[in-house]
């Protein structure tokens, strides 16, 4: 019987890296922020579980709305969890800085950012003793966001849902190339569902790792069953890059909708061509209804590995122990 197997959460000892302690978690194991899935019930089960939790801030619908789903995540842990900020150029722009005062006035200590990340946005939340992390695609983002002063770089390679950026760098050489050139610490996005990835993840130079999809192919995920057995069924062959002649690419899973949107810009096409598509709300209800063919469903590579639906507590027990058990196996290699 394989460690993994057989261990309790209280078996196996806690993965201390700068990561780990710039969270305050027992294992660098970071949810990523997910629109429409970073709600109360998800970040505390993870955080819960020993690792960190993010709520979303945009999918709530003002700031004073994140405020109550802060307050609400607290009645559901007393273990670190953060808020994830994405901050996109738009017509008309949620009122981000609102977002950001809400984040620091409810004492959260660590923010997640992703998208643009404006200097003084930095400024207002390490003044106010906020740790960040930003979400980078590229080594020379994250070199950027070092020099502005982000407290560590989650960096996603081309196998992560959401936007792997332009550059179709893999983690395999994406996360050793960022470890190699930052001072501050890597953590690895993309591509990581298990103990295995995980072990790959430190041993490329990274000091944790940030998962999203394989969060959502958990009991305490916020979305519709049928959507969850979408992600168990898919491949790895199973998503779609949509998006990649608009230069703005995103990976999300192999459905009715993502491949009219492909086969759309194959033909040349504007984004207004595919608007009704891709709209936010047409894929919030398709993860609320369990249509997954009805909307965009985010997804990364890492659905080919994922097979069942356990718990938060079981996934991250899981993973820390199958991590221990390779790792091991990899040191007696050596003579």
């Amino acid at each position: 019987m394989s460690i993994a197997s057989q261990s309790s959460a209280a078996d196996l000892p806690a993965i201390k890296t700068r990561v780990s302690e710039l969270l305050g978690t027992r294992y660098p194991i970071i949810q990523g922020g997910m629109q429409w899935v970073g709600f109360a019930e998800m970040a505390a089960a993870v955080s819960n579980a020993g690792a960190f939790g993010v709520l979303t801030a945009l999918s709530q619908p003002t700031p004073e709305a994140l405020a109550r789903e802060i307050e609400r995540t607290r009645g559901l842990t007393d273990q670190p969890f953060g808020v994830n900020l994405t901050i996109l150029p738009a017509i008309n722009p949620p009122p981000y800085e609102a977002y950001l005062d809400v984040i620091i006035g409810s004492g959260i200590k660590v923010m997640e950012t992703a998208g643009n990340n404006p200097k003084e946005f930095i400024v207002k939340a390490k003044a106010a003793g906020v740790k960040i992390v930003h979400k980078c695609v590229a080594v020379r983002h994250a070199l950027s966001a070092e020099r502005n002063g982000v407290d560590a770089v989650s960096i996603d390679g081309f196998e992560c849902a959401g936007h792997p950026g332009e550059d179709d760098i893999g983690g395999l050489v994406l996360i050793p190339a960022a470890a190699r050139r930052l001072g501050i610490p890597i953590i690895a996005s993309g591509g990581i569902g298990d103990g295995r990835g995980l072990a790959a993840a430190l041993a490329l130079g990274a000091e944790g790792i940030n998962m999203g999809t394989r969060f959502c192919a958990t009991i305490e995920a916020p979305i519709h069953d049928n959507i969850k057995q979408a992600l168990v069924a898919a491949s790895e062959r199973d998503t779609r890059l949509i998006f990649r002649t608009l230069h703005n690419t995103a990976r999300v899973l192999k459905n009715a909708i993502s491949v009219e949107v492909v086969e759309t810009e194959k033909r040349g096409c504007q984004f207004e061509d595919i608007r009704h598509l891709v709209s936010g709300a047409r894929g919030k209800a398709a993860l609320a209804a369990g249509t997954p063919d009805d909307g965009i469903v985010s997804a990364g590579q890492i659905v080919g590995l994922i097979d069942d639906i356990p718990s938060c507590a079981t996934l991250i027990r899981r993973m820390v122990a199958e991590c221990h058990e390779r790792l091991a196996v990899s040191q007696s290699y050596f003579a």
